[in-house]
């Protein structure tokens, strides 16, 4: 599988990214519901053997769970992945979760995630959130400050818009953005991804597939019988008037990627890699089976006729919700 540079990083990563948001497991205000850790690893095995070299993770994924279940599937690996993780979301021994950008706060947490994943460095350290906001540029500091001393070896951010972008970069050079992005939610492209693209800061996208309502298999029935631990069933692009007209535009993907071979969710992973600007898109997976529907999303590209179909899709005013 090819590889790209990362921002300003010695890092060469592939088009796609193992997602472990989903392995946090449920119990949580924003989880994807209960996941087997066995299916966990599973999925991390059959991606890193389809060329797949880097996982993106995060401490507040099922509070620190995921991190752990990383680490499993990395044991006895002879080839080690890049290991992404991040900060600012913190908990206290009653599950109770809040935000700090906070030096010290910062510290704790690259050695807890450092002890959780059993390495010795992180190769990407992100700041989550920009929250809270006036503390932005102590929590970028002290991210910079870990670079220094080797306990990380790039630092990125997400969720960032462009003007907390730039206070960063009056720091340190921010290496990544992870932003949300896909053919459902496309701000990105007139928001920061012209700054990125100036400053030579790579793109991370999370929800290419929009949590998997993009992915072909997702179906009415399906949501109906999403565990009540599921964010998503309360998010509107899974809820009407918006979900009759994402499934259409399913199955328009659908139609494109036939010809080729292609699963809707490859269709919309390589709509969103496309773009120049970005480096990557992270693919949120819960079993091996996942990885086949995606995986070809590395090597294949869109011509200009079906973009515009797309894009002639979209344009489309969806109907308002019945009274």
């Amino acid at each position: 599988m090819q590889t790209r540079p990362l921002g300003n990083s010695d890092l060469l990563i592939t088009p796609l990214g193992v997602g472990a948001w989903a392995m946090g497991g449920g119990g949580l205000p924003f989880s994807w519901g209960p996941q087997d850790d066995n299916d966990s690893i599973a999925a991390i095995h059959a991606a890193l053997d389809q060329g797949i070299n880097w996982i993106d993770t995060a401490p507040i994924y099922g509070l620190g769970h995921s991190e752990d279940v990383v680490a499993r599937a990395l044991k006895g690996r002879a080839k080690k992945p890049y290991i992404f993780t991040k900060c600012e979301f913190v908990w206290n021994e009653a599950r109770e979760i809040t935000r700090s950008l906070k030096r010290e706060s910062i510290r704790k947490e690259v050695e807890d995630s450092l002890r959780r994943l059993e390495i010795d460095v992180i190769d990407l350290y992100q700041i989550h959130w920009p929250d809270p906001d006036p503390d932005v540029e102590e929590g970028w500091a002290a991210v910079a400050e870990l670079k220094q001393e080797g306990k990380i070896r790039w630092g990125g951010v997400c969720n960032f818009n462009a003007a907390q972008l730039t206070r960063a970069q009056a720091i340190a050079p921010v290496t990544s953005l992870q932003p949300p992005y896909s053919m459902l939610s496309p701000e990105l492209e007139t928001g920061a991804m012209p700054w990125c693209a100036e400053h030579n800061t790579g793109i991370l996208v999370y929800s290419p597939m929009k949590s998997g309502l993009l992915s072909g298999a997702m179906t009415r029935e399906r949501i109906a019988a999403m565990p009540e631990d599921d964010f998503r069933q309360r998010t509107a692009g899974f809820k009407e008037p918006l979900l009759t007209r994402n499934l259409n535009l399913v199955e328009l993907l659908r139609a494109i990627g036939t010809p080729s071979g292609r699963t809707p969710g490859e269709v919309a992973l390589a709509w969103t890699l496309r773009r120049p600007e970005v480096t990557a898109a992270i693919v949120g997976l819960r079993s091996a089976k996942q990885v086949a529907g995606v995986v070809g999303a590395a090597d294949y590209r869109l011509n200009d006729a079906e973009i515009k179909q797309i894009a002639d899709f979209l344009a489309i005013p969806v109907p308002p919700a019945a009274a």
